[in-house]
């Protein structure tokens, strides 16, 4: 909205009824976990957690069609200790930890520093990884939680 003051690429709140495109979840509801995607063209996708982030990363245009990752302009995590709005890529991410996501699942805790991070891991166990290394591929235990695609025209 031009009217708030705010530059396109500057972060949102998630709005209630915004919905996940990859699994269909309501961001708001889990706030600390949420993401989002901002398009060049000010458009937006709010994603429920990082785990449905790096998928959407991953398949853009499966998610969002007509839609590439040359269109994003910027991306946003929700940082677990505080809510605010972190750059994606400069985000610590916390693998294989006891916290689950909104799915009840494992996931993708989003700390502003490797310190953040550290002490979280050491109450809740996991390791750090870089969004650089989350783009390119997701851990094993991460990929089976991918949701299956399934073509919409044979359910009619």
């Amino acid at each position: 909205d031009p009217a708030s003051g705010l530059p396109m690429t500057a972060p949102r709140e998630v709005p209630p009824q915004a919905r996940c495109p990859v699994c269909g979840m309501y961001p708001a509801r889990h706030r600390r976990w949420a993401a989002q995607v901002i398009f060049l063209d000010g458009d937006v996708q709010f994603l429920d957690s990082p785990l449905s982030l790096f998928q959407y990363l991953q398949q853009v245009s499966r998610y969002t069609p007509g839609r590439n990752a040359g269109h994003i302009a910027a991306i946003y995590v929700s940082d677990q200790d505080s809510g605010q709005w972190l750059e994606a890529d400069e985000a610590v991410f916390v693998h294989g930890s006891i916290l689950m996501g909104p799915m009840r699942s494992g996931n993708l805790p989003a700390f502003a520093s490797e310190a953040q991070a550290q002490a979280f891991i050491n109450q809740r166990g996991g390791s750090t990884m870089p969004a650089a290394r989350l783009r390119q591929k997701l851990p094993e235990d991460l990929q089976a939680l991918t949701p299956h695609f399934h073509d919409r025209s044979s359910l009619r």
